[in-house]
């Protein structure tokens, strides 16, 4: 079953003392757009996370998050810098003794200058982490699907409905346009009646104009493709995977097939109908644009 392009799926999980939160979200795009933020110095994750995306997603604009925490705090390593924290004390030992005022330094006034830590981030177990990742971007990425799926099947469910009112249209035009060259003829006879009065009336001449008009009106070859492409557009959305280019393109199909139609037959009922069923199809065209 076709799937839409917008969706949403956010999975949580603590996994080896971290916390781990992805997000996938995407709207709709005509080609495959990614992108990911990443905490700093996991540059490694986003190329393996990509794969997994874009091996279940062809089309739209996904934008991937994550968030990692950690839970044992293990991963920053401060470290105290002796010599310069002496150095620190023995400056300001100078200064009290210069200005002979009491020396009341304490280990937390020197715990101020900044350079007396030195700060380290452990490195990461990237074989590890990148396992997690995947593990819970995974389970992000099927809730993901599944609403994109549910959405999906609201676009097809209407779709199909348009397509039913096309076909039903499609068999009036075809009904009313059976009887089209015998009103010409009639309309022609009852003209050419009035303007020679008494005067006798060729019916061969009636019927070769009747044959002329009928072959620049009949529009047996449009409907017939007309239908085909509906029964390929229906077909087309029973299928899984992605199916919103072809879909496109046959929309402008039925659409140059109506077009035709409307541009042959000129009465007044038919035009209506073509106009109904360029609705539908425009209709039709904007619910594609949110399929992948």
């Amino acid at each position: 079953m076709a799937k839409s392009m917008t969706g949403y799926g956010r999975a949580e999980e603590v996994l080896h003392e971290r916390s781990l939160a992805v997000e996938i979200k995407s709207v709709n795009s005509r080609y495959f757009e990614y992108n990911m933020r990443l905490p700093r110095n996991m540059g490694f994750l986003e190329d393996p996370v990509k794969k997994l995306v874009s091996s279940r997603t062809s089309r739209g604009r996904v934008e991937v998050g994550l968030n990692v925490q950690s839970l044992a705090g293990g991963n920053t390593q401060v470290t105290a810098n002796i010599p310069v924290a002496t150095e620190y004390y023995e400056a300001v030992s100078e200064i009290a003794a210069a200005l002979m005022i009491e020396n009341d330094t304490t280990a937390s006034t020197i715990a101020r200058f900044s350079d007396v830590f030195t700060v380290t981030r452990c490195e990461e177990d990237e074989e590890e982490l990148t396992a997690d990742v995947l593990k819970v971007a995974g389970e992000a990425l099927n809730r993901y699907e599944q609403m994109r799926a549910l959405e999906g099947e609201k676009l097809v469910a209407d779709i199909r409905e348009r397509l039913k009112a096309i076909e039903e249209m499609l068999q009036k035009v075809e009904k009313d346009s059976a009887g089209r060259v015998q009103r010409y003829k009639d309309r022609l006879y009852e003209k050419l009646k009035e303007i020679l009065e008494d005067k006798s009336i060729e019916e061969a001449r009636i019927l070769t104009e009747a044959a002329l008009f009928a072959d620049k009106t009949a529009v047996d070859e449009e409907t017939v493709r007309l239908r085909s492409h509906l029964r390929q557009f229906a077909e087309i959305l029973a299928k899984e995977g992605a199916v919103g280019r072809k879909l496109d393109f046959l929309t402008q199909e039925l659409n140059r097939e109506v077009n035709t139609i409307g541009s042959k037959c000129q009465e007044v009922e038919i035009t209506r109908l073509v106009v109904d069923m360029k609705s539908e199809i425009e209709k039709i065209r904007e619910q594609i644009q949110n399929m992948e």
